[in-house]
């Protein structure tokens, strides 16, 4: 039991057992109270003895509730059982009878005999014979005021307000000032329902002497005792109680038995960190690779709760860390483990699985997964163990590389990007159009600086899309683009110079030859230009300068890895007018671009 405690208000409780599922159980009949028995507070020597048992005692199948109502009234407050060889005088009549309080107590007199009982721990430990219990207990008038919370919704038959306070622990073995416990108030009241939730608050606390007794008067050792299928097994498994696991499995109970989820008992010890249950079910042979209906096993659902012991154990007795755990067949162990960032857990997971999860065309690399997490260590882990920074594409999450899907990371982004970096990953247009969708614009600067190829792009519609949507905070991002040696001409499509304003669109032109497009986009031009503003129409109409044209002309011979470094255009032996004229600075003055940062070398951080 949940420990003894004071009336009303005053409820003793412990920690509730809490389970991951809730108590539902096997319809009980509706007894009614029968007339040749009196019901207890009524008749306080009633005394009964049958050598052979009582004969409405279930022979075969599942003991009901209302017999386990009898047991518990036994193992919690027996009367004296000193003259126990009298026979209650009508018990002939009451065999025939279905009383609910009548059948509880002529059994718990019947099992007065056992000798288990009368060395129950629970009562020697408190140094309480068996014969004093008597007078512990009485049928006079109860008192509300002595009765607990848990004893007055039993007594009421009040289902919703037990359910609650047993969810939050409240002491089910409080006694009322005639010594009744809340299981005698809902045997006498014949509440049947209330009387199963009791049954079950004393089982689930590991009453191993309960459980003794129901198995050797018939309880079925496999039976569900939840809405969602769990059975004895799952709970002492979940509570780790070694010893009655191990009776459970010694009476027959099925090792694989599994609810409604194909959850079983192995699978529970795993997910919860219960080392010696797990230990227990592995040695008496339970199966380490069973899946649960949505493929999930034990070693991944230990791996994701972060249960290293438990992984060992799994690992050392044959668990396979290449089972697939979903219905997509790419997630594995080692992913729960990257994407929690269990760093311990993927130690032990890497050499042991096989590397096609990480460039398999159908497969999803770990690497996603730590990035997916924010877990740099992990990530970094991965990597230095040959994992590929690039990955493959991962059609599960919608991202073309682990680069495109650290942009969804706040805290972390900084520091995953850094070391994607370190380790070799290779930038493209969608991590610059990435950078312009979530305005990291700092970043888009430091990725051309990296070497971000300009050409051939084959993402150009997607990037376009999103400097469209930036264009507001083109100062930011444009000019860079431009200056590193990004063709203009890329960007000079329908959906650019319909949608940007005349401002970004003279400064795009200031990197061409505007004269000498291609026919297509003169069309374009100059349909723009006929609904635009009179800057936009006298640009187009003007002539490039001598000037404009050189500086086109000499850039276009400078490589493109020099355009992206304003070092290396102020060191060539030219003027220093002529230095600026090249890196633009009078244009850039014109349209008031800041002079913006960028991190040389090094790694870029948030105050970069």
């Amino acid at each position: 039991m949940r420990g003894g405690g004071g009336g009303d208000g005053d409820d003793a409780s412990s920690p509730a057992s809490s389970r991951p599922a809730g108590g539902a159980g096997v319809r009980a009949a509706r007894w009614r109270r029968g007339a040749a028995l009196r019901p207890p507070g009524r008749e306080p020597a009633l005394r009964a003895y049958f050598p052979r048992g009582p004969p409405w005692l279930p022979r075969s199948g599942q003991t009901t509730c209302i017999h386990l109502a009898g047991i518990l009234w036994l193992i919690m407050q027996p009367e004296d059982i000193e003259d126990e060889r009298k026979v209650f005088s009508n018990h002939r009549e009451v065999q025939g009878e279905k009383s609910c309080c009548g059948l509880c107590i002529q059994l718990g007199h019947c099992l007065a005999k056992e000798p288990l009982l009368q060395k129950s721990p629970s009562l020697m430990a408190q140094g309480i014979s068996w014969k004093r219990l008597v007078k512990r207990m009485d049928f006079t008038e109860a008192y509300s005021d002595t009765c607990s919370t848990v004893g007055l919704a039993a007594r009421e038959g009040n289902v919703k307000v037990l359910r609650k306070l047993l969810k939050k622990g409240r002491s089910v073995d409080v006694a009322d000032n005639r010594g009744w416990m809340p299981i005698h108030e809902a045997a006498y009241h014949n509440s049947v329902e209330c009387l199963r939730m009791l049954i079950h608050a004393a089982v689930e606390n590991g009453q191993i002497d309960v459980l003794r007794l129901l198995l050797r008067h018939g309880a079925n050792v496999n039976g569900s005792h939840s809405m969602c299928g769990w059975n004895a097994l799952h709970q002492a498994t979940f509570q780790e109680n070694a010893e009655i696991i191990k009776l459970l499995l010694k009476k027959g109970a099925n090792k694989e038995c599994q609810d409604d989820f194909g959850i079983t008992p192995l699978f529970v010890a795993a997910q919860y960190g219960k080392l010696e249950s797990l230990n227990i079910l592995i040695s008496s042979g339970a199966n380490v690779n069973c899946q649960a209906l949505d493929k999930a096993t034990p070693l991944f659902i230990a791996a994701q709760e972060g249960h290293t012991e438990c992984v060992e154990l799994l690992l050392s007795s044959g668990a396979d860390p290449d089972l697939y755990c979903n219905e997509d067949t790419w997630q594995l162990p080692i992913h729960a483990a990257a994407q929690m960032g269990h760093t311990k857990i993927l130690d032990l997971l890497i050499p042991l699985t096989n590397r096609v999860c990480d460039t398999g065309p159908d497969k999803v690399s770990p690497v996603y997964s730590a990035v997916f997490g924010g877990h740099e260590e992990c990530l970094e882990m991965l990597l230095q163990h040959g994992y590929s920074p690039d990955a493959q594409m991962c059609l599960v999450f919608g991202f073309s590389s682990p680069m495109c899907m650290a942009f969804q990371k706040d805290c972390e982004f900084f520091g995953i990007v850094n070391i994607l970096l370190k380790y070799g990953a290779q930038l493209n247009e969608l991590h610059l159009a990435y950078c312009l969708k979530y305005e990291k614009f700092s970043v888009f600067r430091y990725f051309l600086k990296k070497g971000c190829p300009l050409a051939p792009w084959n993402h150009i519609s997607e990037f376009i899309s999103h400097a469209i949507k930036a264009q507001t905070k083109y100062k930011e991002w444009l000019p860079s683009l431009l200056l590193a040696g990004f063709d203009p001409l890329n960007l000079l499509c329908s959906s650019w110079i319909d949608s940007v304003s005349d401002d970004i669109l003279i400064f795009t032109l200031e990197f061409t030859n505007w004269r000498r497009l291609p026919p297509t986009v003169e069309k374009m031009l100059s349909t723009r230009a006929s609904n635009s503003s009179w800057a936009l129409q006298q640009h187009i109409a003007s002539v490039p300068s001598l000037t404009h044209l050189c500086r086109l002309e000499i850039r276009s011979s400078v490589k493109p890895e020099h355009l992206r470094s304003d070092s290396f255009i102020c060191q060539l032996p030219l003027p220093r007018s002529l230095h600026n004229y090249l890196l633009y600075a009078e244009v850039l003055r014109m349209n008031e671009v800041p002079e913006l940062a960028v991190t040389q070398d090094g790694e870029i951080s948030e105050a970069t």
